[in-house]
């Protein structure tokens, strides 16, 4: 049974640093969720809705080319058409004290796509306690414009950059849907691993015992902060039932993955840091209840 999907990616905190790496992430963010839920990354189309400053002024329109050229290069690169949009230009105002406002650059990218079994489509709540959990995808020092660094310590750092490979692996996912050796999987985004895992727990009302040391990684991810919260591309925590675990590794032979963990038999999030102490726990109850009582960074 044929179906329909629809997806989107937008992180304006990237284009504050960068509006071409951050056109290239809101790309591929917005592919990661729509193959999420089964749609076939070859059969997707985007969409793109630019809302920008003033682009007579040259630091707004050297932003705006800058995005333009992303998305035209994650385009090719991804194979998948723009095929409408929309521009929100003049995003400015001048405030009380006199002082000219601008929009922070956003671009917001939406996906289209055909899932070709809607009744394989998989969703992001944890299953069964003793599944294996794999983080697909190599996870690098981008912290810039990340939801951590808003937190503690700024916009510095290195956006996520583009992805190489990043089509290889959405089809080695797309192909392990498809012969049904996922349980569940969730994309890495804003917050990075420690938000997906959080997230996957709330949903699913289970737990997860994870370890960092077994991360596929660049060299310079050498603190848990770095690994818990990067928001590097291409990146998913996925559940895997045991008994599909060599099926799913064969599937998934041309993409990085690492084996991180399993879904637990309690209802805690444990994560155990690069040295193996314990460097997040808390109970899915804490969980869901900061979750639904934060406020937005």
């Amino acid at each position: 049974m044929e179906g329909l999907a629809r997806a989107c990616g937008i992180n304006p905190h990237y284009g504050k640093v960068d509006p071409y790496a951050m056109a290239w992430a809101v790309v591929d963010e917005a592919l990661r969720n729509i193959v999420c839920v089964g749609a076939d990354p070859d059969r997707v189309a985007l969409l793109d809705n630019f809302c920008w400053g003033n682009p007579a002024l040259p630091d707004r329109l050297g932003g705006l080319v800058r995005a333009t050229q992303g998305c035209h290069d994650a385009a090719l690169a991804y194979g998948t058409p723009f095929i409408s949009g929309k521009d929100s230009l003049n995003n400015e105002f001048v405030a009380a004290g006199g002082d000219k406002r601008t929009i922070p650059p956003t671009l917001l990218i939406s996906s289209l796509g055909i899932v070709p079994d809607i009744r394989d489509a998989v969703t992001m709540d944890l299953k069964r306690p003793g599944n294996l959990i794999y983080l697909v995808g190599e996870t690098r020092h981008e912290l810039g414009g990340s939801l951590y660094h808003r937190l503690y310590g700024g916009l510095d750092g290195a956006p996520p950059a583009p992805v190489p490979q990043a089509v290889t692996t959405l089809r080695a996912l797309h192909r392990a849907i498809k012969v049904e050796l996922i349980s569940a999987i969730h994309d890495l985004s804003e917050g990075g691993l420690a938000v997906a895992a959080a997230e996957m727990c709330i949903a699913g009302r289970c737990g997860l015992q994870l370890t960092l040391d077994d991360l596929i990684r660049s060299a310079d991810v050498t603190t848990d902060a770095a690994a818990l919260f990067s928001e590097s591309s291409t990146r998913f925590l996925v559940e895997v039932a045991p008994e599909y675990v060599a099926a799913f590794e064969a599937c998934l032979k041309a993409a990085p993955f690492a084996r991180v963990g399993k879904v637990a038999d309690h209802q805690t999030l444990q994560i155990r840091g690069f040295s193996g102490d314990v460097v997040v726990q808390a109970t899915v109850s804490d969980l869901t209840q900061t979750w639904q009582s934060a406020e937005i960074a």
